[in-house]
């Protein structure tokens, strides 16, 4: 060990007063968050040279962007903290590093909600204001909430780049938006026309997967025929559907009903004329129910596509409002009461085969509660098989100027390893979810977001990022899909379409790490935009997180009243305890167990730190500066270098919570329990010499413990650090080497 590594200059006086008593973090963590945000170091052009020289390598995040509707819940918090211990620790390496903050306007959610208010507060509805002051109205609401989330996510020590924050529906994200929306239509992959979607009853919207809750509930699966000579009977539970069925399909394997293959029948079913053919499809499965599926192409996803191999008809016998559209006395019904009735038809024809309760998944708006039906709309889509050519490729496999389909890009991209998806579990659902992709549906019938950039006059349809000129045009009354615009979020956020010096620098993103549940939602379809529109994927790596779930087990939700407000935490014990607690739970990937115990724990590890420091400036006040000159001294000095070295190697492979737990292990066992008690017999040894190697040794093992534990805990290292003379803010310090 080289002499320049071990000394020491002068570096304390007699322990501040502030560490007489215990560390209060409610006393300190306001007051420190904004010293940084007035340091202008959260901006990465504002950094100081890092111990390199000149910070060139650009390492950079953009943070999923919370909706301004709601507020931070605790998983929030873990997502925040995991991204800001990487990009703390990526400052502090050396690096040029950006965490661009934003909020993601949730245009369902967000209309929902002023919706909900609107009818409790003035028994009003949207129709009754227009969509002028509607839309207004929202946009009020959304700014609100937006400053409400933003202070949240600053109280858990976020050190984001505010001065580049973003939020979907800005200015500048619009034109991305309209931009983006141009460019696919001008390429073929944006296309109007009628397909089977989600459809919201309450809400009167189209809605995303993402959008729909499963709620478990018990049905009646019904065996019938549709006649007393039609030859084979089927089972549903949705019997209003059966009006609207074209065909019965079978297996072309499944010998039972091989000499019925091509045979057609007609019925009156409830007082509704059907003419079915029976085809033979490879989609059926013939273990499920009687083998045979009745066909109901406008009220099925997967009906709709059996329809398009055999062209059937796809009658329509579902209206929007989820009411009956038929002859008879089901018009009109309710689609639950003409249920009712059919069965009721059934049994009195005859053609009841048999009847049992099973359990099945109901889907259901998250925002409204309302059932989805299944219905044919005219929408506009994104055309996900479609070829076309790509003027620039960056993807290894993906030549410049060659043809391709978006789903080929979004393979390739994590094939190719340009974006490294480590995780294998969430790698195979990647792929099952590409390779049965359908085109997307990108248009929603609300008010609130951006507006489709479509305008029409008579037969003529134009596409363009402003309005066209002239009088007599009308934009399309619907809004973009959410997703579509979030989706742009790594470039959108750097400033494209323009050619930024962000986008050049910044571009692609090094890291992102989303809750699993969005995998297919948003991290696939970043994927599917960047690679698209800029030929680069949107990052470099992509480490999916869990859930953070009760001490049970159980998820967080409101109905079991099972909620914790991470703002109460951080009252009780402050943000370094909580992002603590959070982190020790489990590796990237795995659910997390929220436990308050853990939290209180860590409030004690961080007085811990406050007790140790207390200690360390007390019998350090009268050092000189010198030399660790005894060799048990420098023993431990090289211990504290190899365990540097262990926490920056789970650093660098994103082993956050081993890091976390072995900086815990350390500074309490080792440094706390074992070094500090060995060293107080040398700080009162006759032997200055034994004695200044003593203190030597303590205060480069407290001040590099502070450093390697500063992207875990902030908060009270930056204010330990504050203590030492002639210091600047810890949070640009250099991470040991």
């Amino acid at each position: 060990m080289s002499d320049e590594s071990q000394e020491n200059p002068k570096e304390s006086s007699k322990a501040p007063a502030k560490f007489l008593k215990p560390y209060q973090p409610q006393d300190v963590e306001g007051v420190i968050y904004q010293k940084w945000e007035e340091s202008g170091f959260f901006n990465p052009d504002n950094l100081p040279p890092a111990s390199a020289g000149e910070r060139t390598e650009p390492f950079s995040i953009v943070l999923p962007p919370p909706n301004v509707t709601g507020t931070l819940h605790v998983g929030h918090a873990y997502e925040d903290t995991l991204q800001d211990i990487v990009t703390r620790y990526k400052r502090m390496q050396g690096y040029k590093a950006l965490w661009i903050p934003g909020t993601d306007s949730a245009a369902i959610a967000t209309q929902a909600r002023v919706e909900k208010n609107l009818q409790k507060d003035e028994g009003k509805t949207r129709h009754d204001l227009g969509r002028e002051e509607m839309v207004k109205r929202v946009h009020e609401f959304a700014k609100n909430s937006e400053d409400t989330i933003l202070g949240q996510v600053r109280k858990m020590g976020a050190s984001l780049d505010w001065s580049r924050y973003a939020y979907t529906l800005d200015d500048k994200r619009n034109r991305a938006v309209f931009t983006a929306f141009k460019n696919m239509y001008d390429a073929g992959l944006i296309y109007q026309g009628n397909r089977i979607v989600n459809w919201d009853p309450k809400g009167q919207t189209t809605i995303s997967d993402d959008e729909i809750a499963h709620e478990e509930r018990t049905a009646q699966m019904v065996t019938f025929k549709y006649s007393k000579d039609f030859p084979i009977a089927i089972a549903t539970t949705r019997l209003e559907t059966k009006v609207g069925d074209t065909a019965v399909a079978v297996h072309p394997d499944d010998e039972r009903y091989a000499e019925f293959v091509g045979r057609e029948y007609d019925a009156t079913f409830c007082g509704v004329p059907l003419h079915i053919k029976i085809v033979a499809d490879k989609a059926v499965d013939p273990t499920f129910g009687t083998g045979a599926l009745g066909v109901t192409p406008a009220h099925s996803m997967a009906d709709w596509e059996i329809a398009d191999r055999h062209d059937l008809p796809r009658p329509q016998v579902i209206n929007e409002y989820a009411k009956m559209d038929v002859e008879g006395a089901l018009n009109g019904k309710k689609v639950l009461e003409a249920r009712e009735m059919i069965l009721e038809w059934l049994k009195a024809e005859d053609l009841l085969v048999s009847s049992e309760d099973v359990t099945q998944n109901v889907a259901t708006s998250e925002r409204t509660g309302g059932i989805i039906e299944p219905l044919p709309k005219l929408q506009w889509f994104v055309a996900v098989n479609k070829p076309f050519t790509i003027p620039h490729s960056e993807i290894p496999g993906i030549e410049s100027g060659s043809e391709t389909t978006l789903k080929t890009l979004m393979r390739t991209a994590v094939e190719s390893g340009a974006v490294d998806m480590p995780q294998d579990g969430f790698r195979a659902t990647y792929f099952h979810w590409i390779e049965n992709l359908r085109d997307w549906c990108i248009s929603r019938q609300i008010w609130f977001g951006h507006r489709i950039p479509v305008w029409y006059k008579g037969e003529e349809i134009y596409c363009g990022i402003t309005a066209p000129e002239g009088d007599g045009w009308e934009q399309d009354p619907d809004v973009l899909d959410t997703w579509f615009s979030s989706a742009l979020w790594t470039f959108s956020t750097l400033g494209w379409p323009e050619k930024t010096q962000d986008l050049e620098t910044y571009h692609p993103t090094s890291f992102m790490s989303p809750a699993y549940e969005i995998l297919p939602l948003w991290v696939s379809r970043m994927i599917l935009m960047s690679t698209f529109h800029l030929g680069q994927v949107p990052f470099k790596k992509v480490l999916i997180h869990g859930l953070v779930r009760a001490k049970d087990g159980r998820k967080f939700s409101k109905s079991l009243n099972n909620g914790v407000d991470p703002l109460e935490m951080i009252e009780k014990y402050g943000a370094d305890a909580l992002r603590m607690g959070l982190i020790v739970g489990g590796a990237i990937g795995s659910d997390v167990t929220f436990d308050e115990g853990r939290i209180k724990a860590y409030k004690l590890f961080a007085n811990k730190i406050w007790n140790i420091t207390r200690f360390v400036f007390e019998n350090t006040d009268d050092y000189q500066g010198g030399t660790v000159t005894e060799t048990k001294h420098q023993e431990n000095i090289a211990q504290l270098r190899e365990v540097t070295a262990d926490i920056t190697r789970e650093m660098e492979q994103y082993h956050l919570h081993l890091a976390a737990e072995k900086l815990y292990d350390y500074t309490w066992k080792t440094f706390a329990d074992k070094i500090i008690e060995e060293s107080k017999a040398d700080l009162v040894n006759a032997d200055p010499a034994v004695r200044a190697s003593a203190q030597a040794m303590l205060i480069e093992i407290l001040q590099t413990t502070l450093k390697i534990l500063h992207p875990f805990m902030p908060f009270v290292t930056e204010e330990i650090w504050s203590s030492f003379p002639n210091k600047g803010l810890l949070m640009v310090e250099n991470w040991p080497s």
